[in-house]
């Protein structure tokens, strides 16, 4: 896919690894300047330096996206570094234990929901006030097929992703007259460090999950950043508020 985000910054979350680096890359290969955030700070800024190496902008942040403070520090710094934010793809995300809603850890219930969806909304939050003062942007957020359907003992996953599509709804209805997309991606079972080791500790529940997967494989990280770019482009100025599933037919079903 050929998009130019010449003279544009994006801004990437959990951008170290799997789906983020993927995006990161991607924008960047389009002509954008990318910053690149992520709580590995040694990680993320190997990547940026990587990316500087071969040619491109990029800044690296270390950033917690469950830390209010951190996550406006970290805003304040990219529009300092390059001047504005025009696309942004909060990825930042964790998996919780295989659990029954009964059994779960609480411990486990707050540390995933601060990531996966207060760590949205923190972003949201100060990206759409420098949107907000530029007149445009476009921001999508990585939800999964778990925002759109239930699995058995992955309830709190789950609901932190159910979570994040009802945050880009309404958001998206917030944000569309004054210019600014809000949307989300619903991303199937991809090939990342977080799957792969998903893999290695529950063989057998994850059998059982490519087992509804018709396409019959895992998906590639660079197909989800093929949607990102898509969704942050001119050719999807039109999509509002929407959660799209990259998933390999699995929520059709």
């Amino acid at each position: 896919m050929n998009f130019s985000f010449k003279n544009q910054v994006a801004l990437v979350t959990g951008a170290a690894s799997g789906m983020g680096l993927a995006a990161s890359k991607a924008f960047a290969a389009s002509g954008a300047s990318v910053v690149m955030v992520d709580i590995n700070e040694e990680a993320v800024t190997n990547a940026a330096t990587e990316l500087n190496s071969a040619g491109y902008s990029a800044l690296g942040i270390r950033c917690n996206v469950a830390n209010i403070d951190e996550v406006k520090a970290m805003v304040e710094q990219a529009v300092a570094t390059f001047g504005r934010i025009d696309a942004a793809f909060n990825n930042a995300g964790v998996q919780s234990p295989v659990a029954e809603t009964a059994i779960a850890d609480p411990e486990d219930y707050d540390f995933v929901m601060d990531i996966n969806l207060r760590g949205i909304w923190n972003c949201m939050k100060y990206e759409l006030i420098q949107m907000k003062k530029q007149g445009s942007g476009a921001i999508v957020n990585n939800s999964s097929l778990g925002g759109l359907v239930g699995i058995a003992e992955r309830g709190i996953y789950h609901a932190s992703k159910h979570g994040v599509v009802g945050l880009t709804k309404s958001a998206g209805l917030e944000y569309a007259p004054q210019n600014i997309r809000v949307n989300a991606i619903c991303p199937g079972i991809i090939e990342t460090p977080m799957v792969s080791g998903m893999l290695e500790s529950q063989p057998e529940a994850m059998a059982e999950l490519m087992k509804d997967v018709p396409i019959k494989r895992l998906g590639r990280a660079e197909e989800i950043a093929d949607a990102v770019l898509w969704l942050c482009s001119p050719a999807s100025t039109f999509v509002i508020g929407h959660a799209l599933p990259v998933d390999g037919g699995y929520t059709v079903r």
